[in-house]
């Protein structure tokens, strides 16, 4: 790595720390979502375990039930549980039930800080794995569109009129399709899985990518450090990972972060419609469609995935801005 190059990467690191406050809000806020989402499921219970839905049903935030284990695997909620001799008896829904002692192995008293769905399930369980599934597929689906996008925005910028006359040309026509349109029947033909979503995303996705960088090569390709590295004999390849990538990347971190933001977005949509992640895997979007008809008797259930939703979205916008606002900065020190 070049004293320059190396000179560039402190000043970047350090307009970063010290640099747009809009940009370190959307990277906290980034980083604290996904901090949580990663680590918080190792301490939550399973979020597809349904729990006794008589009892523990629509549960609103902050309530906490008992929950007594029996030989056979099956479990029970309770509002309360006492002890008679050999009995158990255990409140259930206003109603007394008396249990053997010795058919119960555990009893336990859980707390579900963001309540239950309509079969039990504890929805801050469910919030951290969906977390998990709705930004790993973002994220997969970001590195998808950004490497084919990349990878035709160089050629078209790179190769002769004719080959950039194609590209672009079929990046037009599918720029035309209404994307809406085109998700909804690439997932309807193709079995609706985590895999599928990331590929329909991705592949679906790249086109403005394309479009950005092509433009950003066609005005760099000119530039003297191009025509020094094709003097010296540097292979197109060469320029375009060495020379021209490094000077695309603030421009495209910018998109790809609005990118990033859509995607989520998309993948909710998706997930809501039916035709993304599935049950009894939890996403946000599928979340929010659960809780489409609860909104008065259970507006927990929609509530917390779709705040999730729109602070994923608010973060990437953010860091997008603060990403303009640095590269301002940089040109003009």
């Amino acid at each position: 790595m070049s004293e320059t190059t190396t000179r560039r990467l402190r000043k970047s690191a350090h307009l970063v720390a010290t640099g747009p406050r809009r940009l370190r809000v959307g990277l906290l806020i980034l980083t604290s979502l996904l901090g949580v989402c990663s680590l918080g499921p190792w301490w939550t219970a399973d979020p597809s375990a349904i729990l006794d839905p008589r009892v523990a049903a629509l549960l609103p935030p902050g309530s906490s039930r008992i929950v007594v284990e029996r030989r056979d695997g099956s479990t029970l909620a309770a509002e309360s549980v006492r002890h008679e001799g050999d009995v158990v008896v255990a409140i259930r829904g206003g109603v007394a039930e008396r249990l053997e002692a010795g058919e119960i192995t555990a009893i336990r008293e859980t707390s579900y800080w963001l309540g239950t769905d309509t079969l039990g399930r504890d929805v801050l369980a469910r919030l951290l794995h969906g977390g998990r599934v709705s930004l790993a597929v973002g994220a997969l689906a970001l590195f998808v569109a950004l490497f084919v996008g990349v990878a035709v925005g160089m050629a078209a910028g790179l190769a002769g009129r004719t080959i950039d006359g194609v590209l672009m040309r079929l990046v037009d026509a599918l720029l035309a399709v209404p994307m809406l349109f085109l998700l909804i029947l690439l997932a309807a033909l193709f079995r609706p899985s985590v895999f599928t979503l990331v590929a329909v995303l991705g592949f679906s996705s790249w086109m403005g990518v394309a479009r950005l960088v092509r433009g950003q090569v066609l005005s760099l390709k000119s530039r003297d450090f191009v025509l020094g590295a094709r003097a010296i004999g540097a292979g197109p390849l060469r320029i375009a990972v060495i020379h021209l990538l490094p000077n695309v990347t603030t421009p495209l971190a910018q998109d790809a972060a609005l990118r990033l933001g859509d995607l989520i977005l998309i993948e909710a949509a998706l997930s809501f419609l039916g035709l993304g992640v599935q049950p009894p895997l939890a996403s946000w979007g599928g979340m929010v469609a659960q809780g489409e008809e609860l909104v008065m008797g259970g507006w927990w259930v929609s509530l917390f995935p779709g705040a999730c939703i729109a602070a994923t979205v608010v973060a990437a916008a953010l860091i997008a801005d603060g990403l303009g606002d640095l590269a301002r900065a940089q040109r003009h020190p």
